[in-house]
């Protein structure tokens, strides 16, 4: 465990450094896009951020690789050249896409192909643990088939999940969470040495997340990019495809006794069919609705639009920094939920807890629609939200009613509102300003737009 803990730390501590210096590379290359209609900033954010997490990967696996028990990973099986293969040709094709937009098609076809390099070297499905069936051996055409399709999946899923500050980073940290705990326990409680790699892989993506995110929480100072996502995407699917097709259930020993105490034994043998797509549950899901919403309307599944989960919630009410915290929450349900359910699959109060949390987090995301009023005498201890609007005195209301002066402070808090759209601002380091790049904020009002004579 400590030596996990070293490549983690080391591995988001490269990363961290790393971020400034790209952040600035990234601003000098002209890597920051216009904002579009369905993006959330409202400045020009400079991409590239997969740049510091792709260094962080080698830097953990180098690192790895120089440690006493560690090192017999590599020897013994060749899963982290073949990951460190397919990350470097998705890193590649990333970063292209982050500077000069690459078409959808392309990026798709570089996706297969990274999977097909992770296929060759030996990071594939050999079989599947069927409930009822056993162990089902993959011919190999059906074992490329189904890791292609799982890295394809996992890593759009990623990828269409990354609309919001610190959203897709902090979601796949908390799902390689839950997956490293899941994985270190086959591997030590087991004894399955086949369960290391997954478990160091998941090691290292915890590093690159937790390295990126205080450079990407709101306000975002650098966006990961195409780069980033499909990046840690591709390195979440290799943990799932190395734990699923590679550990032999068979060697856990757990076919013993009545049929309801095997039933209750082998569920850590059927988890890893539905871990990897629990912890992507809330991308998964959104990728779904993403299509078939595409696709109603006539439009190419790869369209973008601002109907995503988190554009949703903004939409409910919640602040930027509540949507990203509540997206969160469901993935660390859905993911630590289901290891729960793992170690203990005949606990009741595994499932009632669950349960309960489900309800707080239904509450809580429907909170906005109901916002209560507090009473006058309690309005100075809660927050602004929540107090009674106060009437207008005698000497603000010629200043309220000025139509002129209510329209500029409508269009300079919210712009978007104000003309029914958004306008697109200009990228280059000439324009831009605040947190996202270079400069300060200005938090007054421009007097020459808002009329005044002083």
């Amino acid at each position: 465990m400590r030596e996990y803990l070293l490549t983690l730390c080391i591995t988001a501590a490269v990363t961290y450094l790393l971020t400034g210096p790209v952040r600035k590379f990234a601003i000098v290359a002209g890597a920051m896009p216009e904002i579009r209609a369905r993006d959330v900033h409202r400045e020009p954010t400079p991409r590239l951020g997969g740049i510091a997490m792709f260094f962080g990967l080698c830097a953990g696996l180098l690192v790895a690789d120089h440690m006493t028990n560690l090192n017999e990973v590599f020897e013994k099986s060749n899963e982290p050249r073949a990951l460190l293969s397919g990350a470097a040709l998705i890193w590649l094709i990333g970063v292209l896409d982050d500077k000069f937009e690459i078409d959808a098609l392309i990026k798709l076809g570089g996706q297969m192909i990274a999977a097909g390099v992770m296929v060759m070297q030996g990071l594939t499905i050999l079989w599947l643990p069927v409930p009822g069936v056993g162990n089902v051996a993959l011919t190999p055409w059906q074992g490329t088939l189904l890791t292609v399709a799982l890295v394809v999946i996992t890593i759009n899923a990623v990828n269409f999940v990354d609309g919001l500050d610190g959203l897709a980073s902090g979601m796949v940290c908390i799902a390689a969470a839950a997956f490293f705990l899941y994985a270190y326990r086959i591997w030590y409680s087991y004894g399955i040495e086949a369960a290391a790699p997954a478990t160091l892989f998941a090691a290292i993506l915890m590093g690159m997340c937790l390295g990126f995110l205080p450079h990407n929480i709101h306000p975002a100072r650098i966006f990961m990019g195409d780069s980033g996502s499909m990046l840690i995407g591709l390195v979440l699917a290799a943990g799932a495809i190395s734990i699923t097709g590679q550990v032999d259930p068979d060697v856990m020993n757990l076919f013993a006794g009545s049929e309801r105490n095997a039933v209750h034994q082998t569920v850590p043998v059927y988890i890893p069919l539905l871990l990897p797509l629990t912890i992507i549950a809330v991308p998964a899901a959104d990728l779904v609705l993403a299509i078939v919403r595409r696709t109603w309307r006539g439009q190419s599944p790869f369209a973008a639009d601002r109907g995503h989960l988190h554009h949703r919630l903004l939409e409910i009410g919640h602040s930027h920094s509540r949507a990203v915290l509540i997206m969160y929450f469901w993935s660390a349900l859905i993911g630590f939920g289901t290891l729960a359910y793992s170690v203990n699959s005949a606990s009741m109060w595994i499932v009632l807890g669950v349960a309960f949390f489900s309800a707080v987090g239904l509450v809580l995301l429907l909170l906005p629609r109901f916002t209560p009023r507090a009473p006058r005498w309690a309005q100075a201890f809660v927050p602004p939200r929540y107090r009674r609007p106060r009437a207008a005195s005698a000497a603000e209301a010629p200043a309220a009613a000025t139509p002129r002066t209510a329209a500029v402070v409508a269009e300079q808090e919210c712009p978007e509102e104000a003309d029914g759209h958004r306008s697109p601002v200009p990228a280059g380091a000439a324009s831009v300003n605040g947190a996202t790049a270079i400069g300060g904020r200005s938090r007054f009002l421009d007097r020459r737009t808002s009329g005044s004579s002083h």
